[in-house]
């Protein structure tokens, strides 16, 4: 099993090549969307990389749980209800939404994953 060194080195060498950003820009904290500058699209090619880098299987929706954010039970006038965020969390128990929650568009939701999350995902998955 590989350590959490190892697993970030291969979350970097991922978002490296998808995003082709300088290694220096991955960090733990930075955000894939706003940091480096990832879009929808991108997501896919990282799930592949990472899929490829330690032999896992990732489905898409362990990233961002689509149907739960076009659900009309979580989800009003584009924005997360209270009993949406608490699936939301519940789907998603090693992020912290902190600002997210502050104003819950569902349109932001991708751009709060960070690369510690990519890491944590695949230490899930190992």
């Amino acid at each position: 099993m590989p350590t959490k060194e190892e697993v970030f080195t291969g979350v970097r060498e991922a978002l490296v090549e998808a995003l082709a950003v300088d290694e220096e820009e991955v960090t733990m904290e930075a955000t894939l969307v706003d940091d480096l500058g990832a879009e929808s699209i991108d997501l896919l090619d990282i799930v592949f990389r990472l899929e490829k880098i330690f032999s896992i299987k990732i489905d898409r929706s362990e990233l961002i749980p689509e149907d739960l954010l076009s659900d009309a039970r979580y989800v009003v006038d584009g924005k997360l209800t209270a009993n949406g965020l608490e699936e939301l969390k519940k789907r998603m128990p090693d992020k912290d939404f902190g600002d997210f929650e502050k104003n819950p568009m569902v349109q932001n939701i991708s751009k709060i994953l960070t690369v510690a999350d990519m890491c944590v995902l695949v230490e899930n998955k190992i």
